[in-house]
């Protein structure tokens, strides 16, 4: 977290690589950060960008005593997603519905690229959270879901908290929402669940990551399906984030943050990244795991339906060699093409 008034002293490695005058590759191999008496990231543990308090990596640099952090919560402390939900007692799934909340919204404190929420936000969106009201007889028939859309995962994993065998039946039954609506909510909830299981302990298949959490055989074939290419997605990540870094470093974006990933079929991996300068060569590029990088014909709608996979002509390039190209080969076949 990020303490009180301590926004502005917020850091990333690539601040830190700037700082001793190296490249955030070079900076990244070497891992001066990983030293011992280098002072801990203020990010939360698990976080895909590390932050650094700047006053205390500057002691450090200069050979002084690291000045210890506030202990005590404030108010106006921020808190990125990971604490936001542990803090309101969800999960951080759940906190990704709920930051759509237009008094979360109106909160959101960008730092070092990652959103934070002030701690009082946080709290008053707890305070505010209205009950359960949902209808406990499904939705009426020729009605819309009694539940808005960006609310449904956080309210199906509330009922998911509550009772791991629950299904989707009940789901409908209890937030008023179309069958097809509540199943899908609950799949994606249970694969990211089996999936965190599976990385706390890589020996679990999972089939036994769902058994230790209580979630029934029949009901989760297509979650354990899912959550296997949540897994992927996630192993992606950091070669993604690598990817995005190089683009950025080569004048295409204006940021240099990772993009999403994406499992739209539950079964295989995607991602996008648009290019935003006048300099860039293409609008946005497309990854997907079983075919590598590729151009792409719009920035507002870079995936074709379904995430199919277009065939190469006059518009869509596919580039470089192999699924994971080194970032730098990436470039170059991008400029080259």
């Amino acid at each position: 977290m990020i303490r009180a008034g301590r926004h502005h002293l917020v850091r990333t490695l690539a601040d830190l690589a700037a700082q001793q005058g190296v490249g955030i590759d070079h900076y990244t191999r070497l891992k001066p950060y990983a030293a011992e008496g280098f002072p801990a990231p203020i990010s939360s543990e698990g976080s895909r960008t590390r932050l650094y308090d700047g006053e205390q990596v500057d002691a450090y640099l200069l050979g002084r005593p690291v000045p210890p952090l506030p202990e005590k919560d404030d108010d106006d402390d921020l808190l990125d997603r990971r604490e936001c939900a542990a803090l309101i007692g969800v999960s951080p799934v759940s906190w990704k519905t709920y930051k759509s909340d237009p008094a979360l919204t109106k909160a959101r404190v960008e730092a070092g690229g990652v959103e934070h929420w002030p701690r009082r936000a946080v709290r008053a969106f707890q305070e505010s959270r209205p009950g359960d009201a949902a209808p406990k007889s499904g939705r009426p028939r020729n009605t819309g879901d009694q539940v808005p859309r960006d609310q449904v995962a956080a309210r199906v994993g509330e009922l998911l908290d509550a009772d791991p065998t629950i299904s989707a039946a009940t789901v409908t039954a209890r937030l008023g929402v179309h069958r097809n609506t509540g199943q899908d909510a609950l799949t994606r909830l249970r694969a990211d669940r089996i999936a965190d299981r599976i990385e706390a302990d890589p020996d679990l298949t999972p089939a036994q990551a769902a058994a230790q959490l209580g979630y029934p055989a029949g009901q989760v074939r297509r979650a354990t399906t899912r959550a296997e290419t949540v897994l992927r997605a996630r192993r992606a990540a950091p070669y993604l984030a690598d990817v995005a870094t190089a683009l950025h470093r080569a004048g295409w974006t204006t940021t240099q943050a990772a993009p999403d990933v994406q499992h739209p079929a539950d079964d295989h991996v995607v991602a996008v990244l648009v290019l935003d300068t006048d300099q860039a060569p293409a609008v946005a590029l497309v990854w997907d795991e079983r075919h590598g990088w590729r151009t792409a014909l719009s920035r507002r709608h870079p995936l074709a339906r379904g995430a199919t996979v277009p065939p190469q002509d006059d518009g869509v390039r596919y580039l470089a060699t192999g699924t994971t190209p080194p970032p730098d080969a990436l470039v170059a076949a991008l400029s080259a093409s």
